[in-house]
């Protein structure tokens, strides 16, 4: 029941922070794309770990990065009036590279299936 109950608070406060980040915040060096992949909150409500990817090139990606950081506390409250709960967490964002690792990983296949093409003629 407890597990049920957390992925909903999980999929619930990644729905409203998208929503935030995308509506709401108003910082300039906001200029990657920016997506919510997932959030995870602890199981006493005290923090919320937002991992977000990022769309764009390295530098924008690291002032945006830090925007989103320095934009924690507004997002907290936001999300303090969207969602009733007990504690409204603390937001800790982190950058989520598993997309970035997963095209490292595609373009580490695609180059071992050109050797071996290679070979076999």
């Amino acid at each position: 029941m407890a597990n049920y109950r957390s992925g909903r608070i999980n999929e619930e406060m990644k729905r409203e922070i998208s929503n935030i980040i995308q509506n709401e915040i108003r910082d300039p060096r906001i200029s990657s794309m920016v997506s919510v992949t997932r959030v995870e909150v602890t199981k006493d409500l005290s923090y919320a770990k937002v991992y977000v990817s990022l769309f764009g090139s390295d530098e924008s990606n690291k002032e945006t990065l830090a925007a989103l950081k320095s934009s924690a506390r507004f997002i907290r409250k936001e999300v303090g009036h969207r969602i009733k709960l007990r504690l409204t967490p603390e937001i800790l964002i982190e950058e989520d590279s598993s997309i970035k690792q997963g095209m490292h990983i595609e373009e580490i296949l695609h180059k071992i299936k050109e050797q071996e093409h290679h070979d076999n003629e």
